[in-house]
Parts: C-alpha cells; structure tokens; sequence
C-alpha cells in the first residue's frame, strides 16, 4: 500500500532498487546530491544534475521536462554516501514560470523497479520558491528511509546548494541552468498542456492536459506523457510499464519490457469523442490486438492521427530505454561478479577463474539476450502500427512520396500540424515516426548548413550542402501553403547575395510569394522594417484590446519569413531586428524561417546564443541531434525530400497560386 506522505513524514523503504518519479506540470530541472552522515556534500562529484547526469547508484534525466525518473541503486552508491537528496528547480532565461507558486503543485513517488508505488509526496505550499528540495532517501541504523522535505528556496538553485554546503554554489548553478538550455534548444516539445478548464488533470497512470479549441470545445491532442486509465498520481510509461533511461536490474530486461504494446492506447484515450475512432478486429488468442489507423481519442480524425502518432513517439522512446536500461544492467552486474570472484585468490589459479568469468558473461548474455527478445516484439508491433497509419495520413502529416499529395486540394482551414521529417533510432533504423511540429508555428526553424552540422555533412560539398538546406526550407514553406486557406499565409524570402536563385525557382515561377526575394543590405533593412512593423502594431493592438484599429494595409495572415546565408547582408541593427521576430514575432503570426552556418556567424559571439537556442534546429542531412521529451535519447532526424524525378512540389505551388486566384487574392 502506498505510503502519502506529508512534509517531515518517513517510511521505511523495502529495496534498495529504486525509482524517483516527478511530475511538475511544467519543465523542471530534477537533480539530486549525496550527502555523509551530518548530510554535507563532500564534492561536486557527489552531484548529479543534467549537465552530469550519473553518478555511482544515482541517475537522473538530462534535460528539463515536465515528468522525470530518476535511478537509484542504494546499494552501489560511494562509500560514505548516508544520503540522496532529490532538487528541483525551474529553468532560467527560456521565457517559462519564474516560481513554484505560479505552477501545479509538483508530485514526487518512489517506486519499485515495476512500477510499484511505495511512497509519494505532493508539494504543496510553495510561492516564491524557485528551487525545492523535494525529499530525501537516507540511512539510519542500515535501514534506508525516505522523508518528504519540501524545503523551497526563493534564492534558487544556488541557494538550494549552498544551504547542502557546496562550494562556488552560484558557478555550479549557473552550469546546471546552462546545460537545461541547451537541452531545451534541441528538445522536441509535447503538445501545450492544459485543461478545457485551465487546470491541471491528474491520472493514475499519468497526467493529461487539454486546451479548449474553437467552438464547440473539444480537447488539443493531449501531452504525449499521459495515461488517463483512472485517478491519481503514479505514472507508468506505457502499457507494459517499460522502466525509464536509467532504470536497470531484472525488471529492466524481463518481464517489465516484455509485454506487447496495446493497440488500444489507452494513454491516448483522454475524452470521448463525437463518433468513437476505428477499432482493431478482435486478436487471436495469444496474439496481439491488429493495428488500425486513427485508434487514439479525438474530435477528427486529424487529431486521432495526431496523437496516435505521438503515442507511437512515446512507445519507441521507452521500449528502447528498457532495452538500453537492461543492457547496462547486465554489463553492470557481470563486472560486480567478476569483481568479487576474483578478489578472492583462491580463484585467480586454476580453472575456478575462468568459470567464474565463463558463469558472468553466460548470466550477461541470458539477460541481454532477454531483452532484446522483448525489444524486438515491441518493434514488431510499432511496425506493424506505423505500416498502417503512414497510408493514412492527410497531407500535412505525409511525406512527399505519399500518393495524398497528388490530390491535394488547398483547404479551407489549417490542420493543426505539418510534418517536417521523420525520427529514428539506431535499434531499428527502418521504423520512423513522422516529425510533426504544431500549426501556427511556435517557435522557428533553423536549417543548418555548416558542415559541421553532423558526419553526413562533413563529407559534402560546401556549395552542394548549402543548396541542399535553401532546397529543404523552399519544400517547407511550399508545405506552408498548401496547407493554409487562400490568402491566410504570405512568405518573404531575404537571398542578400542572390546566391538562391535555383533552390527558389518552384517559389518565384509559382507566383507565390509575397514580393521578389529581397537582395542587397537595402532589401534586407526594408523586409526586416516591414515585418517588424507587423509585429509592433498588431501587439499594440492586441494590448489595448483595439484589433479592429490596425491599418488597412496591414496583412492580418500569418506570416513566413526564409532567410537565406544568414549573416551576409545583416548590419547590427538587422541582426536586433531578426532577434526580435524570432522572439516576438510568433506570439502575433510571424515566423522565421533560416538557413544558416553557425560558423560563418561566430563574429558576433555570445550575443547569438538566444537566437540560436529559440529555433528549433533541422539539417538538410541525416543528423542525430533532435532529443524527445521523456527519456532525451538522441533521434536521428531524416529531412523529407521530394522523390527523384517527381514534380509534386510544382503542382502542389500551382495549386496554391490557382486557389488564391479563385479566391481573389
């Protein structure tokens, strides 16, 4: 039974094998220090935070995110270690909450290996606290206990830190805060989590959020870190209860990542919709439910596709952290009993060494044998799922090649996200889950030309990559187009040098932009005044609740702005002007498209970084560089490209400028 702990409660725990499950309702930094018998830390190397995510027993995420599992092995922590202190913390300078008080009330629980819940603890209480020490697992009389703490501290990290006696706190403060930002910056952000109420929803198996739409109200797809089956606050990752990143021991590689992954998703299942979704045909005793497309809960079957996919997202992210976790164990526990046996010296001659050695790797493989048997039913499966759903995707979740394309007529409404590529992992490179980023954009997108932007890159041609890059954000915003009503969506392109005048080609001869691609420092300084004109008028209008003030003349559609060869042709003010549209502008529907070397761009130093870190970064090439929002494995981003020899890109922009005439604009 489940132990409900409140601040200053202890109970005794079971195992010494462990899961510490947060859940924030918003991104937190989760990191935790070891501490003595009098609780002082000795070292920064007895801290954990994501920047230094692993420590000996003690494993916690690499990034901020809304829902955390931090490992814990009490039994392989350092010598000398009595304590494991859980923090957390909100990020600085991303434009998120700046206190406790102002979010959800945080949810920690200690868990067995599977999933068990022994202990958990809700935060309540907090204001202007920034950091919290949430609890801590200590030993007392060689029996290890946890304790909800709840300590929050307005100073922040640092002074969180300080007060467990760490030296230079505010130095290790500012690194930690440093590397949740970069984490941030490559992070495929989840759906928005809200409620139709604007509250927070709590489930037993998860927490899912929903925001109202357009009338009549129905649910956004939900966050992706969701299992709506009952109430309450324990969360499991999916069906079969795969362990997170860092969890590793027997569960990890046996039963826990074996189960099949239910069709029925019922972490995606979070309303009922008008009309119920397609249903799998019953299963074959003892085999798995058959796959359907457009299976999750939703009000079209747009948003059922959407969140299938995001579910499908989620699966292949845990099966493959089970799967990765149970290795790790295998390796881990072969090295400790290889260790002990050859401690002794009666084993280190004759033939009892090398049985002991022959006995852990057996044990070694058995294990890791066992979890790939279990990983490789699961891929099966995601398979089988993602060989149904792809054909059944409309255009604006599709690949080039899909035939929809070839019959795509312009709508009326913008469906709520556009596919941008496709995601794998190196266990089954040939399983991909299409990238899909929400509509209206809400941040931009940098493509990234430099060569060093991954080893398919450094092996190509300057010129050949850099026209690669202007190639993949022309198809982005041709998909733009096609998939905004008529007249509702204008694109500017900035070519300072001109050096992209075949790349844009399908753009100008469609008749499709807003004007001819600005050149020259001249054209730059005009684009970059009128866009920001834009922005300044419509905030202004928006603020003082005068809409229907804004100029004549003034273009109320969204707004796409592709920047080519970033920084040639920018003077400083430009260079402020392109910062703020990229801050601002898709608060108000202007958004940014670059091409861009990171390199070529190193001038004008650190005053760059916030630019770089709002964008969301795609490469022209495969890169390995994209991180999910659960577990932060690194997913190899495929950009989608036009099949050889086709000519969908020209009808799909034929189309455009044929609809924007019927409808006169």
């Amino acid at each position: 039974m489940t132990a409900e702990l409140v601040r200053g409660q202890n109970h005794t725990l079971p195992q010494t094998r462990l899961e510490i499950r947060v859940s924030a309702g918003t991104p937190v930094v989760a990191g935790a220090t070891l501490g003595d018998e009098r609780g002082t830390v000795r070292g920064i190397e007895w801290i954990a935070h994501p920047g230094s995510p692993q420590l000996p027993g003690l494993e916690v995420s690499q990034q901020a995110a809304a829902d955390h599992r931090l490992a814990v092995d009490l039994e392989a922590l350092p010598t000398g270690a009595h304590r494991v202190t859980v923090l957390l913390a909100l990020p600085v300078g991303v434009g998120g909450p700046v206190r406790f008080g102002a979010v959800p009330a945080p949810f920690v629980a200690v868990t067995g290996l599977d999933g068990t819940e022994i202990a958990s603890f809700t935060l309540t209480d907090l204001d202007a606290e920034s950091a919290v020490s949430a609890l801590e697992l200590y030993r007392r009389q060689d029996v290890w206990k946890v304790r909800a703490v709840g300590q929050g501290y307005a100073g922040g990290l640092a002074a969180m830190l300080a007060d467990q006696g760490v030296t230079e706190p505010a130095a290790l403060a500012g690194t930690i805060q440093e590397a949740v930002t970069r984490g941030l910056a490559r992070s495929v952000a989840p759906p928005p989590p809200r409620t139709p109420e604007g509250g927070r929803v709590r489930h037993a198996t998860g927490s899912a959020d929903h925001r109202p739409t357009a009338p009549p109200p129905a649910p956004e797809p939900p966050e992706p870190l969701t299992d709506p089956a009952a109430t309450g606050p324990a969360h499991t990752a999916q069906p079969h209860t795969a362990p997170g990143p860092a969890a590793a021991g027997p569960a990890a590689a046996g039963t826990s990542a074996g189960g099949p992954i239910n069709y029925a998703h019922p972490r995606r299942q979070h309303a009922a919709p008008p009309s119920p979704p397609p249903t799998a045909p019953p299963a074959q005793p003892g085999q798995p439910a058959q796959p359907v497309a457009g299976d999750a809960t939703g009000w079209s079957m747009d948003e059922r596709l959407y969140n299938q996919i995001w579910g499908m997202f989620e699966d292949l992210a845990r099966a493959v952290a089970a799967y990765r976790s149970a290795v790790d164990f295998a390796e881990s526990r072969m090295d400790q009993e290889l260790d002990r046996a050859l401690s002794d010296p009666r084993n280190r001659i004759g033939g009892a060494g090398d049985r002991a050695r022959e006995a852990a790797r057996a044990k070694r493989d058995e294990l890791t044998s066992r979890a790939r048997e279990a990983l490789d039913r699961d891929l099966a499966q995601l398979a089988a799922e993602a060989a149904v759903v792809e054909p059944a995707l409309p255009a604006a979740y599709a690949g080039w090649g899909n035939p929809v394309w070839h019959a795509h007529r312009i709508p009326m409404e913008i469906p709520m996200a556009l596919r941008i590529g496709d995601l794998h992992l190196p266990e089954r490179t040939d399983l991909r889950i299409p990238l899909l980023v929400r509509l209206p954009l809400e941040r931009g997108i940098w493509v990234d030309s430099g060569r060093a932007a991954s080893e398919a890159a450094a092996l190509m041609d300057t010129d050949r990559l850099r026209r690669l890059a202007m190639e993949t954000a022309v198809a982005h915003a041709a998909r733009l187009l096609a998939v905004y009503p008529p007249g509702e969506f204008a694109v500017h392109v900035i070519d300072p040098a001109g050096s992209a005048a075949g790349p844009l080609a399908p753009l100008v001869e469609a008749g499709v932009l807003a004007g001819p691609p600005a050149a020259g420092p001249g054209g730059v300084a005009s684009v970059l005044a009128h866009l920001t004109r834009r922005v300044d008028l419509v905030q202004m209008a928006v603020r003082a609740g005068a809409a229907d003030s804004l100029p004549p003349d003034l273009d109320t559609g969204e707004q796409l702005l592709v920047v080519n060869d970033f920084p040639h042709g920018f003077d400083d003010r430009a260079v402020t002007q392109l910062r703020y549209l990229a801050d601002e502008g898709p608060a108000v529907g202007v958004h940014l498209l670059m091409v861009a070397d990171r390199e070529e761009a190193s001038a004008y130093g650190p005053i760059l970084d916030p630019l770089w870190r709002s964008l969301l970064r795609i490469t022209p090439v495969a890169d390995s560089h994209l991180a999910d929002p659960w577990v932060g494995h690194a997913w190899t981003y495929e950009p989608l490209t036009v099949p050889p020899g086709s000519r969908v890109l020209e009808q799909v922009l034929a189309a455009v400028a044929e609809a924007r005439r019927a409808a006169g604009r």
